[in-house]
């Protein structure tokens, strides 16, 4: 399985048949080098919660190649509402697919989406335990530490990515606890250095990190799990 990191939170997942994206901010995201353009074929797009730096690119994306859109019920129906195919999911839900099943899992955050006419409910910010080909791999989405983390480590996961920026986040503290608690074999650290106030070191948090081995990603740098 290849990812690719994007920058901020975003991803490119390909296996095989799979290709799919997590949170593409890719346009307007200032660490970003990739263009909306540059993906093709994708075929599902995870939606972590309704901000504009996790929804980001998801219509043009999802028009553009047909793909299916995996979220809450509410950014389901918002997306659905533009002719977007979804299959929305809750908290708690595991889904089985064509290329392995998902849960979703709980985030402490907002999903307000923004839009010309304010503000709309964006339902319940979530992350999401993706198995594909049988690795698991939990994107956490925005999030804060959590006492629900450490029902993961009975998932057993190959790599958890995790956001450490703080502010709006988990920090580097925080994030160290939840790997703690995750017991994943590889971590990859996630929404940092974006903007000034989510500045931190990865660096740090690989030092605070003694359970699992630390993945640093620059943004379009690539890694095979």
């Amino acid at each position: 399985m290849k990812l690719r990191y994007l920058g901020h939170a975003a991803f490119y997942i390909e296996s095989k048949d799979f290709k799919a994206l997590i949170d593409p901010f890719i346009s307007g995201n200032p660490k970003g080098k990739s263009s909306p353009d540059d993906f093709t074929d994708i075929s599902h797009i995870f939606v972590t919660h309704g901000h504009g730096d996790h929804l980001g690119d998801t219509v043009y994306i999802a028009k553009r190649n047909n793909s299916t859109v995996i979220s809450n019920y509410e950014i389901s129906l918002y997306l659905g509402n533009q002719e977007i195919s979804t299959h929305p999911m809750h908290i708690g839900g595991r889904t089985k697919f064509d290329f392995g099943t998902v849960k979703m899992t709980p985030a402490l955050h907002g999903s307000g989406i923004e839009t010309p006419d304010g503000i709309i409910n964006g339902g319940n910010p979530c992350g999401f335990v993706i198995n594909i080909n049988g690795k698991k791999i939990y994107h956490a989405g925005d999030t804060g530490l959590t006492m629900d983390m450490k029902l993961l480590e009975w998932e057993n996961i190959d790599l958890a990515i995790l956001p450490i920026g703080g502010n709006f986040t988990m920090d580097i503290i925080d994030a160290a606890k939840a790997v703690d608690f995750i017991k994943p074999k590889k971590v990859i650290p996630i929404h940092y250095n974006t903007f000034p106030i989510i500045e931190t070191s990865p660096e740090e948090f690989k030092n605070k990190v003694t359970n699992s081995e630390v993945i640093i990603l620059k943004p379009d740098q690539e890694y095979t799990l």
